[in-house]
């Protein structure tokens, strides 16, 4: 299934176009990308964040990590992927990886 495009972003990157999104959960959020118009490989990267319980703790912020995902950041994570091996037009699961301090670790199957 393709990423919505209601609900997704586009960035280019290297002249391929790459749809986006960060899907909210609770205590982390997830960032889904892929290359757009190909129904490929997706990556998926998890990154901490209490950017949702905010509304719960405010006005009491100040210790809370609000990390919010920037384009900028977007373009990292893919490029950070492809060097990684990733290969957006070939099919299979997702390759998982986590976000932190600007690098992505890939996952380990388990």
């Amino acid at each position: 299934m393709t990423l919505s495009k209601k609900h997704s972003r586009v960035i280019m990157i290297d002249d391929c176009r790459f749809k986006w999104l960060v899907s909210p959960n609770d205590g982390h959020n997830i960032f889904v990308a892929e290359k757009e118009n190909i129904k490929g490989q997706k990556i998926e990267v998890h990154f901490i964040t209490d950017i949702n319980s905010f509304w719960v703790e405010f006005p009491s912020v100040e210790n809370l990590n609000l990390k919010v995902l920037k384009p900028k950041d977007a373009e990292s994570i893919i490029k950070q992927a492809l060097n990684d091996g990733w290969n957006p037009e070939t099919k299979g699961t997702p390759i998982v990886f986590d976000w932190k301090n600007g690098t992505i670790i890939r996952r380990n199957k388990k």
